[in-house]
């Protein structure tokens, strides 16, 4: 393995910093805006559009505010979306940092629109641990869509079999591996190394009889716990 795609959301972010609750569980109280409406209005129409990069999330959502919530400014609530929705798991960072000494690249593989995409990276600090990131917006394509993870494996420039990735949601670990990387499910309370033993296990045989066999990534981890 010489690259490991990360997942963002469930993987490496979960929602409040303070609690880990999802980000509007306390939005009406906080700004008097229902996450219910938020969610009918805005998202159930427009997401899709906008986290494939076809349409850019502000013209859709300024609108949308002015008819339920006009006492909200759009910069507002999306600086409220995003600081809600930032608590890291700084056990996996320190995981990914030694599997990165390693040499082993790092890159987020997400679904996500433009502007939380860049604030992840840029002002939450992202880009310091991670050569790059890869998101749906940026290629045009969801996961578990297998352009995205074409595209993802172009830039890249390596081999689907030489790339290693982490993500919560069955469909995009089946969508992966269709694609020919070597995916493993991340499950609350997992550790790295054994998201890498996964990965690491030899491979069923191809059609052509052909074995498989991810590099053992042995001697990378230490345990602190």
């Amino acid at each position: 393995m010489k690259i490991l795609m990360v997942d963002v959301d469930g993987v490496l972010v979960h929602g409040r910093p303070a609690d880990g609750l999802p980000f509007g569980t306390y939005l009406e109280r906080d700004l008097g805006l229902p996450v219910t409406v938020l969610q009918q209005e805005f998202f159930k129409p427009f997401w899709v559009d906008i986290v494939t990069g076809r349409e850019p999330i502000e013209p859709r959502l300024t609108p949308v505010l002015a008819q339920i919530a006009p006492h909200i400014e759009t910069e507002a609530l999306l600086r409220y979306w995003f600081e809600n929705d930032s608590r890291l798991d700084e056990r996996l960072l320190e995981d990914l940092a030694e599997l990165r000494k390693s040499g082993v690249a790092l890159y987020l593989a997400t679904n996500q629109e433009h502007r939380r995409a860049a604030w992840l990276m840029n002002e939450h600090g992202l880009a310091r641990h991670f050569d790059d990131i890869f998101y749906s917006a940026k290629l045009g394509h969801r996961k578990p869509g297998q352009d995205f993870f074409r595209l993802a494996s172009e830039a890249t420039g390596a081999r689907p079999e030489d790339i290693g990735f982490i993500d919560d949601a069955p469909e995009n670990i089946e969508g992966a591996r269709q694609f020919g990387w070597n995916a493993v499910q991340w499950t609350a309370g997992m550790r790295l190394e054994t998201a890498i033993a996964s990965l690491s296990n030899p491979a069923p045989q191809t059609n052509s009889g052909t074995v498989l066999r991810p590099v053992p990534l042995s001697g990378v981890f230490t345990r602190r716990d």
